[in-house]
C-alpha cells in the first residue's frame, strides 16, 4: 500500500483535494484509494474531522482519488528500467 496521503479540505460543503497542501482550513487526510474513501464515507469521518455542520459532498474528491488510482498501476516496469544503460555525457 502506497504511504502517501491526500490532504482534504472543506470548501462550500465539499470535500476537495489539496494536493499542495497549500489551502487554509482545517484538513483530513487520506489514502488516495477508492477502498479508503468508501471505508471513510461509511464511517462519516469527513463532517468528523472537517467539522462540518452537516453532510459533505465527496464527488469532487471522489474523482480525483479515481484518477490518481488509475495513474498508479501505469508507467514503467521494474524490467524497464533494468535495461536502461547509462549514457556517457562525455
Amino acid at each position: 500500500m502506497d504511504t502517501e496521503l491526500l490532504r482534504v479540505v472543506l470548501a462550500d460543503g465539499e470535500a476537495i483535494p489539496d494536493p499542495r497542501r497549500r489551502m487554509p482550513g482545517r484538513g483530513a487526510w487520506i489514502h488516495p484509494q477508492p477502498e479508503c474513501l468508501a471505508k471513510a464515507e461509511k464511517r462519516r469521518a469527513f463532517p468528523r474531522a472537517l467539522r462540518a455542520p452537516g453532510a459533505v459532498g465527496v464527488e469532487g474528491l471522489r474523482s480525483e482519488i479515481d484518477r490518481i488510482a488509475g495513474r498508479a498501476g501505469a508507467g514503467s516496469s521494474r524490467a524497464a528500467v533494468k535495461d536502461r544503460r547509462q549514457v556517457d555525457p562525455s
